[in-house]
């Protein structure tokens, strides 16, 4: 099934994002976060795609095995860095021989033993460029990223949000959103995309807040600020783990609920392959038919 039909059934879309286990570990530990959320009843789950393409068969087989084996809709990611078109087009021809529909088309960051690969001569350098190139194929259904912040490394929100646009002129279906703690930062990003014209379905990105080192980490790469309660959580908790996993859980709930109840189209839940932190959330999540 194609993503964006799902969203012309049904609000709130529910989708989760899970990433492959590195080389060494066996994918059982992948399946294993699988077995513990399918019944949450997700739309989709999306699988990310290493640094320059490192997990690259890994993704494809994942998003393959969750949906032939569970009926469940996947979302491949797809980077355009250090992969030449016509390796992209061996990638896709994959993808589409093991029946993925769906891809979310990313610029990607390079292998930080490899930096040098970002921008060989003849490679894409931007998102917009693999979303052009994925339009090539028919059947497919394409998604990109947005940043209700704005992406780190645009000056200006205004010149973000005019390479999002871009981005769905040239064949984008929906968005996901990369991380954001603050709902007001969201719903002024979608006033503004509005107004700009885009009217494409977008999937709010939240993230919990489970580890303060890791957060510490994802806010760094990000850019994402922090409202005045996380700061506070993290200078309270920051030592103590049990206790900030509970609040970092609770947070992450009300922060979704008011999202619901504010009409957004959809949730993305980072799972960071936790399923038992997932489950506590989905369960207490205001998703009429969903929670039993």
């Amino acid at each position: 099934m194609l993503i964006k039909s799902l969203y012309q059934q049904k609000t709130p879309v529910l989708s989760f994002e899970i990433f492959p286990p590195k080389p060494e570990y066996p994918l059982d530990t992948v399946f294993k976060t699988i077995e513990g959320i399918r019944d949450l009843n997700p739309d989709f789950i999306s699988v990310t795609y290493g640094a320059g393409g490192s997990n690259r068969s890994r993704t494809i087989e994942i998003a393959s095995r969750i949906k032939k084996t569970y009926g469940i809709e996947t979302l491949a990611h797809l980077t355009c860095v250090g992969h030449s078109p016509e390796e992209l087009d061996q990638i896709v021809n994959q993808m589409k021989d093991e029946g993925i529909e769906n891809i979310l088309a990313l610029r990607g960051d390079p292998p930080r033993d490899r930096p040098e690969i970002t921008f060989r001569p003849g490679n894409y350098r931007y998102a917009i460029e693999l979303v052009k190139h994925l339009r090539r194929y028919s059947g497919f259904c394409v998604g990109a990223a947005a940043y209700a912040e704005g992406h780190i490394e645009s000056k200006r929100w205004r010149d973000d949000w005019e390479h999002l646009r871009a981005k769905v002129e040239a064949g984008v279906d929906f968005l996901v959103t990369q991380l954001f703690f603050d709902n007001r930062i969201f719903y002024n990003f979608k006033e503004n995309m509005l107004r700009m014209g885009v009217t494409a379905p977008v999937s709010a990105g939240i993230m919990p807040v489970l580890n303060p080192n890791r957060i510490k980490k994802m806010i760094y790469l990000s850019g994402a600020s922090l409202p005045a309660k996380l700061l506070q959580l993290l200078d309270q908790y920051g030592d103590q783990p049990v206790e900030f996993e509970k609040f970092g859980i609770d947070y992450a709930v009300n922060q979704i609920n008011e999202l619901l109840e504010n009409g957004v189209e959809g949730i993305h839940l980072y799972t960071m392959n936790r399923a038992q932190q997932t489950r506590i959330i989905v369960k207490n999540l205001n998703l009429v038919g969903r929670n039993k």
